[in-house]
């Protein structure tokens, strides 16, 4: 089985959790934008990362116009962001809004917490955060928007690579079976 981590990311998170992964399965990382149809064809799964951004993922049109090479292969999709699994209604509406629908039954999706550090946000995606952060009502949501947030750790990609891990070492078993 030949795998690809393929990432698309803004301020450095998803890259990160791309290079953890890539060490810890032994493969290839790639930024989407850099990857060609023809090399995608050479892949039997593909690990996909993307941030969000106001609600999107960064990743989504590199899904769409790659979901029919897709569609036939074992995917798992890692989402880097700030909803936290206390709010799955809201995770399921950033996969509804931006995965594919026909790539949704070959999926696993992981949501991962990001990074936020107002330094080096633009000035265009501070000014967004902080207007963000002025229409919030809830206390709570409006001090995280407007603090600065780190919940970026190698021990968060633990479901992943367990999930890889199982896929590739069944996929192993049941190819040596097949010969027999």
């Amino acid at each position: 089985m030949k795998g690809i981590i393929v990432h698309k990311g803004k301020y450095g998170a998803t890259r990160q959790y791309a290079e953890w992964l890539g060490a810890e399965l032994k493969l290839p990382v790639q930024p989407a934008d850099d990857l060609t149809k023809e090399k995608l064809l050479l892949f039997d799964y593909i690990i996909t990362g993307s941030s969000v951004y106001v609600g999107k993922l960064l990743i989504k049109k590199w899904l769409k116009q790659n979901s029919v090479l897709l569609g036939g292969k074992k995917l798992f999709l890692f989402i880097v962001c700030g909803t936290p699994e206390s709010e799955p209604a809201k995770q399921q509406d950033i996969i509804k809004r931006n995965v594919p629908a026909s790539l949704l039954d070959s999926q696993n999706i992981f949501f991962l917490p990001g990074r936020l550090v107002k330094q080096k946000l633009s000035w265009k995606d501070a000014l967004i955060l902080r207007l963000g952060g002025w229409v919030e009502k809830d206390p709570v949501k409006k001090k995280a928007m407007l603090s600065d947030i780190d919940g970026v750790k190698i021990e968060n990609l633990s479901n992943i690579i367990e999930s890889v891990r199982k896929f590739t070492s069944g996929t192993a078993k049941l190819s040596s079976a097949e010969a027999l």
